[in-house]
């Protein structure tokens, strides 16, 4: 039984890119208010089964910079970002947002790059589940097939660029909030390095930033053009340019090739054949895959989860100083609280682990001096049932089956290098599967380059087919 769920129709959207769209637009084929319109018409027909919206305004857009690469194309934002009179909801109950008085600087670097803000994405409470799902309320589904989690946290944007809504969509990621909803509804989702972007506002609050703003996008090359013109926009004088990346190169690079994950979770069968496939892809185009070991060892899985616990923690005993005299710390869920407790627990090791994780980046940079990419799974399974990862499933077994799943993304976030998530494969049942590209800090340009050349000889497969 097929039960894919997507709006992909013969209207002014088409079946086009991002990048494609913007040259009809140059072109004057079609207008932008025909496609927001058609943005429109394609929520309506997919949101009653998929709860991917959080916010609608595409009849009272925010408009980009015309001049910018992408002028005119429609796209949507996080709902944990500000843009100047919407509100920012945070996937919470806990507080009633006001309209924001200032636009994020990523907003500034969205409309910048000429895209038009129609409306903003669900998100789970604050992102610190990895999955889109509720204590009560509708879940987000996946389009593939609705039983399933469309991954998490920017799971409302990928559920939505995958189902033909919009052909990329703004997201952001503090342990694999890109990478893994574009892996569970196959997606490109890259997670640019520390820096590379203007800093979260969330991130840049805390002792390490973990935060990187991107998009989700159907296509290497939109993601590509999207990073390009940001880079170009703010750039960053301790990271290398980035520029326009158009293609693959003709360099050959030396591939770690991860299976084991650093929690020990096991890898299920799909995951592994899609991951050991491009390998062998890899290894006829001419690089050297070799077997590789991160280094960081389990008590980075520990320390993560203190961290994640005082994520938690501020966001309960600093939430009225955040969202002013309507927060409710009552109302969070099951996940925010367990997490908060948790790290009350941990309180006294708050140096200790910190001191760890900082210097996970040099551990980090050590290994790249063998390998020049690592390529591993996004995710140690493909994705769960809604449900499993319910903020109602009792906080020690929910925290188990999390670490189980967001077995490989972390490591970057900690040490604010590059990964982009490639939708490679498929299971037995058709949900998608991940690859995971991970690259040295600042250097974007060679996962761009390699996912292009993964993109032209293995071709995602589209929802419609």
């Amino acid at each position: 039984m097929d039960r894919r769920v997507h709006a992909f129709t013969d209207d002014a959207l088409g079946d086009d890119d991002a990048v494609a769209l913007a040259e009809r637009l140059r072109r004057r084929e079609v207008e932008p208010a025909e496609l927001r319109a058609a943005v429109a018409a394609r929520a309506a027909r997919v949101e009653p089964h998929l709860h991917g919206l959080a916010l609608d305004r595409t009849a009272d857009p925010v408009t980009g910079d015309a001049g910018g690469p992408l002028a005119g194309v429609p796209t949507l934002v996080k709902d944990n970002v500000e843009v100047r009179g919407w509100p920012a909801g945070h996937g919470t109950r806990a507080f009633v947002p006001a309209p924001s008085r200032e636009h994020a600087e990523v907003t500034r670097q969205l409309l910048a790059a000429g895209l038009d803000l129609v409306g903003t994405t669900r998100m789970p409470e604050y992102g610190l589940n990895a999955s889109t799902e509720f204590a009560d309320a509708e879940p987000t589904r996946n389009p593939w097939d609705p039983r399933f989690s469309a991954g998490a946290s920017s799971g409302g944007a990928a559920a939505l660029v995958a189902a033909g809504v919009v052909p990329l969509a703004h997201a952001n990621d503090g342990g694999g909030s890109i990478r893994i909803p574009a892996a569970a509804c196959g997606l490109v989702g890259l997670k640019p390095s520390r820096g590379r972007l203007a800093p979260n506002a969330t991130g840049a609050r805390m002792p390490i930033d973990l935060v990187a703003d991107g998009v989700v996008s159907r296509s290497v090359r939109d993601t590509a053009v999207f990073l390009g013109a940001a880079d170009r926009g703010r750039r960053n004088p301790a990271l290398p340019p980035l520029g326009l990346v158009e293609g693959p190169a003709r360099r050959r690079l030396r591939v770690g090739l991860l299976l084991e994950s650093p929690t020990g979770a096991a890898v299920d069968a799909d995951t592994r054949e899609t991951v050991t496939a491009v390998a062998e892809l890899l290894a006829k185009q001419g690089h050297e895959v070799s077997e590789a070991v991160t280094g960081v060892g389990t008590r980075f899985v520990d320390d993560f989860l203190d961290y994640w616990g005082l994520l938690a923690f501020s966001v309960v005993t600093g939430g009225r100083l955040l969202h002013g005299r309507t927060f409710d710390p009552h109302r969070l869920d099951g996940l925010t609280h367990g997490l908060a407790d948790h790290y009350r627990r941990a309180l006294a090791r708050t140096p200790v682990f910190l001191h760890r994780l900082r210097r996970v980046a040099a551990t980090h940079a050590e290994l790249f001096t063998r390998h020049d990419v690592l390529l591993s799974p996004v995710l140690a399974h493909t994705p769960p049932e809604i449900g499993w990862l319910a903020p109602t499933v009792p906080i020690e077994q929910l925290t188990a089956r999390l670490l189980d799943y967001v077995a490989f993304t972390p490591l970057a976030n900690v040490a604010g290098a590059p990964a982009v998530a490639l939708p490679a494969g498929a299971t037995t049942g058709g949900l998608p599967v991940g690859v995971h590209l991970e690259g040295t800090v600042g250097d974007e340009r060679t996962l761009l380059e390699l996912a292009y050349a993964i993109e032209a000889d293995r071709p995602w497969r589209r929802i419609r087919d």
